[in-house]
């Protein structure tokens, strides 16, 4: 009697790639690599699996329902959820280690037990970078993490694509002008407002208990319009009275002034005072990033600045700015819109097809291709050569050579092109040259 055959299937809400999409994403997460160390930035990587009162110190709410965990022996652990909450933990750590400001990068899948719902995952890659300091933290660093998201998302083959940038002073100081005191609540629903328009957040605002006048002042506050230097003028002419919000208007006009002595163009990044972003943390300078032509996808990037990045691991105060960005998410969603096709389909450069008795004479050329640095595969199986180029054809590997007897004996080999079935007799180095 055979055994049962169990039917192969993954859980919902993990993504599993065929390997010419694999080489996409791939190479999609080392352009961010790349580009995250040009900048200096010094990677990290944490465990997985976190002891749970570390990790869930300041969790609470929805945040604690969607962490996985478990218990193993007396140990209570928790799979990460983000990686801000490690780095948090490493960096207080580690702290006597640490040059400030800590430049560190760090790309890591993280798990959260979301409700399964397309283009929702429970386990992805995000792609972190974070200015720490000791203390204090200039504001121009703000000004730096535009210039790094810029320069990645155009190695990534985009060229529309807006950085939005506000300052959370500058919205706290304004909302403190107006008397209200649930700030954080406030700001929730103005994050909201590009989703669900201007009727709807003033019905939302009004559930808050916010005032009509005020609800109208907020309205025609976020809703200011123009160049970058237009807005700050016409934020410097309101006169508000507010040292919190005269804070973070000058921490804006800085960020934008040093946010083009980085190059990154004007077309690029924008003044947006909706941008409010919900998170709690955030005490400065907020980015939201968005494709121009493709807004339905939402923010492609975000983050902004903190004041204390570790407070609930040490009594150091630790300031920082930082952004991530939601790879898997990213990339699901770039396949389902089209915007990305694999464009390769297999690493392998040549193919090299030994004749009946010739397999050792192909092994030994590969390995000299090898150590010149081109990708060799040896086709060892025992076939007609018809399937053997046809193997070639379906991986899409580029280049095949055969070698028989008189290509071992004479040392120049049969060199084929697989696309146009141009065939030419090459030494080992015209090939090194072909194929470098």
């Amino acid at each position: 009697m055979s055994e049962k055959i169990i039917k192969p299937s993954i859980l919902p809400g993990f993504m599993e790639l065929v390997p010419k999409e694999q080489i996409l994403f791939n190479q999609m997460k080392d352009t961010i690599k790349t580009n995250y160390e040009k900048f200096g930035f010094l990677p990290i990587d944490t465990p997985i699996i976190e002891k749970s009162e570390v990790l869930l110190a300041k969790s609470a709410g929805e945040t604690e329902k969607q962490v996985y965990r478990f218990e193993k022996g007396s140990t209570d652990m928790s799979l990460r959820f983000d990686l801000t909450v490690p780095l948090a933990r490493y960096v207080a750590q580690h702290y006597s280690e640490l040059e400030f400001p800590f430049k560190r990068y760090h790309i890591g899948k993280v798990y959260r037990g979301e409700r399964n719902q397309k283009g929702r995952f429970r386990e992805f890659y995000q792609c972190d970078i974070d200015i720490i300091g000791n203390n204090k933290l200039d504001i121009i660093n703000d000004a730096e993490i535009p210039a790094v998201i810029y320069s990645t998302f155009k190695d990534l083959g985009f060229n529309e694509f807006t950085i939005k940038i506000n300052n959370r002073k500058l919205l706290g100081g304004f909302f403190n002008s107006l008397d209200i005191e649930d700030i954080t609540m406030v700001l929730r629903v103005i994050d909201k407002l590009e989703k669900i328009g201007p009727e709807k957040t003033k019905e939302e605002l009004k559930l808050l208990e916010v005032e009509y006048e005020n609800i109208e002042r907020i309205i025609s506050f976020i809703e200011i319009k123009g160049t970058n230097s237009e807005i700050i003028d016409k934020l410097k002419v309101l006169n508000i009275d507010n040292d919190r919000f005269n804070e973070g208007l000058k921490e804006l006009e800085t960020v934008v002034d040093y946010i083009k002595l980085f190059g990154v163009p004007e077309d690029n990044f924008k003044i947006d005072l909706t941008i409010a972003r919900g998170l709690d943390y955030y005490t400065g300078t907020v980015y939201e990033t968005f494709l121009d032509n493709h807004k339905e996808i939402g923010s492609v990037c975000s983050g902004g600045r903190y004041d204390n990045l570790a407070s609930f691991y040490t009594n150091q105060k630790l300031p920082g700015v930082g952004i991530s960005i939601g790879l898997t998410r990213l990339f699901y969603q770039l396949r389902e819109a089209k915007i990305i096709e694999p464009k390769e389909f297999c690493l392998t450069k040549v193919l090299i097809i030994p004749m009946d008795g010739f397999l050792d004479e192909g092994v030994k050329l590969s390995n000299s291709l090898r150590e010149m640095g081109i990708n060799t595969q040896v086709y060892v199986e025992k076939s007609k050569i018809g399937k053997k180029f046809n193997y070639a054809d379906k991986l899409d590997i580029p280049f095949a050579i055969v070698i028989g007897e008189e290509e071992a004996k004479e040392k120049v080999y049969s060199f084929r092109d697989m696309k146009t079935g141009e065939q030419e007799k090459l030494s080992v180095s015209q090939i090194a040259d072909k194929l470098k």
